[in-house]
């Protein structure tokens, strides 16, 4: 596999990708292809329909991603809702939404579907709190309120190198790079 090309308009999760995976000889191709995101409970549920969906359209080796911010206080919220959540209250929502909360435990999930020759599924968690305010600039999404487990620094203080070694998407890349490690074709 010479060629990889990830499904994706964020440009934020390619920088992360090709960082991750820049040793490996696999050019990252980015490809803006639209796919219905399915609404469901489970992120492998709505990665596994997006594999589908693409495969049908698009015949080269590929990867989409798919994360959600699981909040303990909020009972899992946004969760899988994740995007469309920080699109309409944004981190100044959610901010308010913990005003005094104790319990600020949260996670991100991340959840990667590579198709060649058929889907794979690779899996990444980062346990961590919601910070009492938005702190730095870098990153995207939820970055500047989320603090990883044994770290003071938000996702948005992180440069991109940091935060892939605490990252949900770091660890499912990770898992995702030991796979091509392999010589897969």
């Amino acid at each position: 596999m010479k060629e990889l090309y990830f499904i994706t308009s964020n440009k934020g999760k390619l920088k992360e990708a090709k960082e991750k995976i820049n040793h490996l000889d696999i050019e990252i191709i980015q490809l803006k292809l639209d796919y219905p995101e399915i609404q469901a409970s489970d992120l492998k549920e709505i990665a596994l329909y997006g594999l589908d969906f693409c495969s049908e359209r698009f015949k080269s080796p590929f990867f989409l991603e798919d994360s959600g911010l699981f909040i303990e206080e909020l009972n899992s919220f946004p969760g899988p809702y994740s995007r469309y959540v920080h699109e309409t209250i944004g981190n100044d929502g959610i901010l308010k939404l913990l005003l005094g909360a104790s319990n600020r435990n949260a996670y991100f999930k991340s959840v990667i579907g590579l198709y060649n020759n058929g889907p794979i599924i690779f899996e990444g968690v980062s346990k961590g709190k919601i910070s009492k305010e938005i702190r730095g600039k870098g990153g995207f999404g939820y970055d500047p309120i989320f603090m990883p487990e044994n770290s003071e620094k938000t996702f948005g203080e992180m440069s991109t190198e940091e935060k892939n070694s605490y990252s949900h998407r770091g660890k499912a890349l990770d898992n995702m790079v030991k796979y091509l490690e392999n010589g897969v074709e």
